[in-house]
């Protein structure tokens, strides 16, 4: 199989840049190792993923959107606060000139509208197949997957985009190491059921024990992701419905009344996870193959997503800028060159406001909670601050993607 692009990996990054490609002149095949539609597929799952404006206009500019608009959950405010302590900061959507904040999509659903969307534009998709290698030719890269217990399909491609994950074998196939900082938590994730409704209400509460994030949902529940250490997080598994929501109630207060319900709980490891390059000759690197992120900033999926509109929009605009019946190469190193270029920067700063902010909120020691409470009295009452931290949600730095900006590709 000859290809402009192959796509490795179709989880939510990989699908979307499939579905973006769609509508480019390109023979573009998508590769997953997990059957067609299957729930089985890892970030298809029951965890919660908070999008950001311009991954909603992303997920437009694809056709996603309508299939989501109504599942997704508006985020109208942001709350943060420090247990035990007496600062806290607030972001309004109606400040800042916005209709949300956010919105709040559970995994699977956005899962079953990408595979929904690949179907109507009728994406070439080689699924199950697993990747066992991807070798660089004069011409472009010949990735070999296994496709059943005996059979092997050969693809070769102009372009190979690594969008396999965090332990990416494509990725590391064509040499680009990277580096992973443990921060030895694991993230306890579930539904809860509360008192009161949640008015459209984000919470960020940091306590001894780790972060707590509340994200509002349908019919009333909220998302919860709650860090602790790996014992301590096996530990609060274990316990009754009741008493888990006892440790609940006593770590975040009583702002959202009592909660009065949880759901299955699943412990997920963190660790920050960065590739050494974002390319390498006739490959890109997007997602969490390019970066994998701590949650407690919501910015993890959003900044992969970037990365998929931003090499999109680099081939379109070489499409665009080609001579007649000049032959197209997807893989050209001056195109590589471009979005290595574009990416280092929303990438860096991300990376850094996120593992700042798990750092920060880690450190025990009496003069730096003093320290971060006064920061947040001080950002809670300058404006500017907000404006600056609100624009996260079109990109930290450098140029914002047309398709994050609301415009065609």
């Amino acid at each position: 199989m000859k290809v402009d692009v192959a796509i490795a990996g179709g989880g939510l990054v990989g699908a979307s840049l499939a579905l973006a490609l769609s509508s480019l002149k390109l023979k573009v095949v998508l590769i997953e190792a997990h059957p067609f539609g299957s729930t089985d597929q890892p970030s298809f799952d029951d965890r919660t993923t908070a999008l950001s404006n311009g991954s909603r206009r992303i997920f437009q500019g694809i056709g996603v959107w309508p299939l989501l608009e109504r599942e997704a959950t508006p985020i109208r405010r942001i709350h943060v606060s420090d247990q035990g302590r007496f600062a806290f900061a607030r972001i309004d959507a109606q400040e800042q000139n916005l209709q949300a904040l956010g919105f709040v999509v559970i995994n699977r659903i956005m899962g079953a509208a990408l595979w929904r969307r690949l179907q109507e534009e009728a994406v070439a998709i080689l699924a199950p197949a697993k990747v066992m290698s991807s070798e660089l030719k004069d011409d472009g890269r010949e990735i070999t997957c296994e496709v059943g217990s005996e059979a092997t399909v050969t693809v070769q491609a102009k372009l190979v985009i690594a969008a396999d994950g965090a332990r990416s074998i494509v990725r590391e196939s064509a040499g680009i190491g990277s580096t992973t900082w443990d921060y030895g938590q694991h993230a306890l994730v579930t539904n809860v059921f509360t008192q009161r409704f949640h008015d459209y209400v984000a919470y960020e509460r940091f306590t001894p024990e780790g972060p707590i994030a509340l994200l509002p949902m349908s019919e009333g529940r909220c998302g919860l992701i709650w860090t602790f250490t790996p014992d301590v997080a096996a530990r609060m598994t274990g316990l009754a419905d009741g008493a888990f929501l006892e440790r609940l109630q006593q770590a975040f207060g009583f702002r959202l009344g009592r909660f009065t319900k949880v759901g299955s709980r699943q412990l997920y490891p963190l660790a920050l996870t960065r590739a050494d390059e974002h390319v390498a000759p006739r490959l890109a690197v997007v997602g969490n193959a390019a970066q994998a992120l701590h949650p407690i900033a919501g910015q993890g999926f959003n900044l992969g997503l970037r990365d998929a509109a931003s090499i999109a929009e680099v081939l379109a605009d070489a499409l665009a800028e080609r001579r007649g019946d000049e032959e197209f190469d997807a893989g050209d190193g001056l195109l590589l060159e471009r979005y290595r270029e574009w990416r280092s920067a929303d990438r860096q700063k991300i990376v850094g406001f996120t593992d700042g902010l798990v750092r920060l909120f880690s450190q025990p020691f009496g003069p730096v909670k003093l320290a971060r409470n006064l920061g947040m009295l001080a950002f809670d009452l300058m404006p500017s601050a907000k404006d600056a931290l609100s624009q996260l949600s079109l990109g930290a730095a450098g140029r914002i993607p047309r398709l994050a900006r609301g415009a065609k590709l």
